[in-house]
């Protein structure tokens, strides 16, 4: 099977179970299963002797533990193995297998895209390299060697968002230890060293105990609405205009829910403003019992005056301004 297409399969098998997900922190366990790729092995002592092997298979599981900011640190188990292809050229026999502890540290890319976390790991540890019958005709390699063990790791995880703690992991990983002396029966010394190298695709599951959901988007309050009835000069009766605004309002009042209804009475600088106080309160209040008269009830209105203390249009004192001579309806 090609490598690169296993990879992209696997990847895209995973890809519908996406969801957003929160930083791990806090144990966790892990599991994944899939194809592994043994490449080919040179036997010292045997004139250059290579064994090739078909795809196989292999899986690891792992307990760890994420520090809340991308940052994950776990103890690994895995199991690799492949059955023998060709040895130098000819149809061979046996398998090869490899086993051990790893020590991994990982790091989480959140963020970059949505409902997809890519990471990437190294970790170091003691794997067991083992033949079992491997070889051609009465040619046999068997037995096991142990050594220093390194690997890196590139993969994504698809968090699931109905079950927090819990995605699903697609990841290419290679493993190699340093050179093993593998015991046989053709080479001058019985032994043969080689160098196991392997490519592995798999597929997992990972859950974090003590996982939270991740919290609910907070809608965006609804803009509080304003609505403007404007007077003629030294007047506080309201006009056929006036009564148009005010109902639009009341009826906008019932749309929204509106739980605060603020009628704020003002006026120009025409006047003195004691008078210009008092006035402003006449609007307001006129304008208030018209939203009551509406259906608007009477405990959701306050009512406030700000007599000439807040114009919409700055003027002089003693100036006539049409837009200062107004009552504004704030819902909220």
């Amino acid at each position: 099977m090609n490598f690169k297409k296993t990879l992209i399969a696997a990847t895209v098998l995973a890809l519908p179970m996406a969801a957003q997900a929160q930083p791990v922190e806090g144990f966790y366990v892990g599991a994944g299963a899939g194809l592994n790729w043994l490449q080919d092995q040179t036997f010292s002592g045997t004139g250059g002797t290579t064994v090739s092997f078909d795809m196989g298979y292999g899986g690891v599981i792992s307990l760890g533990w994420g520090f809340g900011n991308g940052i994950r640190a776990e103890i690994e188990g895995s199991y690799r193995q492949n059955d023998v292809d060709q040895v130098a050229r000819t149809a061979g026999r046996g398998s090869a297998r490899s086993y051990g502890v790893m020590g991994n540290a990982f790091y989480d890319f959140h963020g970059l895209l949505a409902g997809i976390v890519p990471y990437v790991g190294v970790g170091a540890g003691y794997m067991w390299h083992e033949h079992e019958n491997a070889g051609v005709g009465s040619f046999r390699s068997n037995g096991s060697d142990a050594r220093f063990a390194y690997q890196a790791i590139a993969g994504v995880a698809f968090p699931i968002g109905e079950v927090p703690g819990l995605a699903i992991t697609a990841e290419y990983r290679y493993m190699a230890t340093l050179e093993q002396s593998i015991p046989n029966n053709f080479s001058p010394f019985n032994r043969s060293n080689v160098t196991p190298q392997n490519h592995s695709v798999f597929l997992g599951v990972r859950y974090a105990f003590g996982a939270e959901p991740a919290p609910a988007p907070v809608a965006a309050p609804e803009p509080a609405r304003t609505f403007l009835v404007f007077f003629d000069w030294d007047r506080d009766n309201l006009t056929d205009r006036a009564r148009q605004i005010i109902a639009d309002a009341a009826a906008n009042s019932r749309r929204v829910q509106s739980t605060r209804i603020e009628v704020s009475g003002h006026a120009d600088r025409s006047g003195s403003p004691q008078y210009n106080q008092g006035l402003s309160l006449r609007r307001a209040n006129n304008v208030a019992a018209e939203l009551v008269r509406l259906g608007v009830p009477r405990n959701e209105i306050v009512i406030q005056a700000f007599g000439e203390s807040r114009p919409l249009v700055p003027t002089a004192d003693g100036v006539r301004e049409p837009q200062n001579r107004r009552v504004e309806i704030v819902l909220r």
